[in-house]
Formats: C-alpha cells, structure tokens, sequence
C-alpha cells in the first residue's frame, strides 16, 4: 500500500536521531550517527551500503535485537525506547517477521514445524489452530506441498521460502530481510524477489538490506548508508519487476546464451 492512505497511516517504521556508538576497549566506534527512517504501511525498500557503513547496526536496532545509545524508534505507533526485555521479546513475537541470509531452520524438523514455531513462543493469545496457520503461510509462498520435508530435504530457494513463511505467520506488522538472496543463485534470487513483489502488493510492509544493487532495483526505495549516516533516501525510478527478469533470464539459460 503506498500513496495517499499510506501518508495518513502512522508509520511502521519511525526512527529519529539513531545513534549507536560501541565501547572497544579505550576506543568508541560510531557505528550510527544520527539515522532517521521513516517507512510508510506497504513500503518495499531495501537499505544498502558496504561492510561497516552500519546497516547492520541499523538492521539489529530496527529488528529490536539492540538498542540505540541515543534517538528514538517507534514500531508500529509502539515507542521501543524503555521496554524490558521480556516485552521486547514479545515485540519482535508479535510484530516483526525476520528472514535472514542461512535462512536459520531447524534442522531435522519440517517445515510446518518451523513455520508453526513462532506461533508456540506468541503469548498474546491471538492464534489457535497453529498447524492450520502455518499449512496457510507454507500456501502462501507456493511450498505447502513440501510441508512434511525436513531443511536437508530442502533446495536452497524452498528453504528460504520456509523462513519466508515463518516471518509471515504471525501477520507481522513488518518483515525485516537481512541478505535473503546471499546464498542463492540467480534464478532463485529473481523467484525469491518475484514473491517478495507479490507480497508487498498484498500490502505486506518489507525492509531488505542488501549490498547488491540489482536487488535494490526490485524495491520501491533505497536507502544508502555510508559510515553511520544515510547519504541517499530515494525512490527507484525505475523499478524493475522480478517475474519479468526471472522469465528473462530463463529464456537465456534456454538458449545457452
């Protein structure tokens, strides 16, 4: 969801003067210095910059898995600021959904079963049919066929599909991607990033952090970070749709080209 609607909804993201400064022995490393976001209900960006530029940083800050040394960040209309561990937990529970670069399942438990995962550690009392849930999510993403599979019985794409499906189950109020494609050829890059597209068009909000450009260009927005401070907040002028590219590219692979 973008446009009008959007510009009125609070934001999901509302993070104001991040700063983040580590202690390394006698040396302060300034990792953030002074980041403001703002990302609108139905956005699709992606944050870029090179090793050290503080994505990461910022991405650990966004997903509730650190805190910043100075600034203020609201998720979802929550100010973050001052909660107790325990509610954080349940902050990142209940509206966060996580995707990551070694898509981080259990091994030796199906997919349904990781997928159900997140369900078991929620204490809002939201969810009951929790298998039920997670065969809908596994649906979602195209792999409910394959939901008694354990990961090693797994390509690499249907295991990101998996953590695609375990981040969605919640009905999270943002997913944070952290490399999705990293691991991935390029054929299962374009199918992962055509799902992505089909999900923000579903109004699913999504915050992709990558280093590789030609996965920005799938997204709505770039936001560039270069040692601690965002040098470029844009829209993608050109965005490119990933059902187009993957069918491209396999007409290529066809052709031996």
């Amino acid at each position: 969801m973008t446009g009008p609607r959007a510009e009125t909804e609070p934001p999901i993201i509302d993070a104001r003067g991040i700063q983040r400064t580590f202690q390394m022995g006698s040396m302060e490393v300034h990792a953030l210095k002074g980041v403001d976001l703002i990302v609108r209900p139905g956005e699709m960006l992606s944050i870029m910059g090179t090793s050290g530029s503080g994505k990461s940083t910022l991405m650990n800050i966004l997903g509730c898995l650190d805190r910043p040394t100075a600034g203020s960040y609201s998720l979802d209309g929550m100010p973050v600021e001052g909660l107790s561990r325990d509610q954080l937990a349940d902050v990142r529970n209940q509206k966060l959904g996580f995707v990551f670069q070694g898509f981080n399942l259990l091994p030796r438990t199906s997919a349904l079963e990781n997928v159900e995962l997140p369900l078991m550690y929620d204490r809002s009392g939201r969810f009951h049919d929790t298998k039920g849930r997670a065969e809908a999510a596994l649906e979602r993403v195209g792999l409910v066929d394959r939901m008694h599979h354990d990961p090693s019985e797994l390509s690499g794409g249907q295991q990101q599909r998996v953590a695609i499906a375990r981040a969605l189950v919640t009905e999270p109020a943002l997913v944070l991607a952290d490399e999705p494609t990293g691991n991935l050829d390029t054929a299962t890059t374009l199918e992962i990033m055509t799902l992505f597209q089909e999900l923000n068009a579903d109004g699913v909000t999504l915050v992709i952090v990558t280093h590789e450009t030609e996965i920005s260009t799938h997204t709505q927005r770039i936001v560039e970070l270069r040692d601690g401070r965002v040098v470029r907040d844009a829209p993608v002028e050109e965005r490119r749709d990933a059902r187009e590219d993957l069918d491209a590219f396999r007409e290529l692979d066809l052709a031996g080209v």
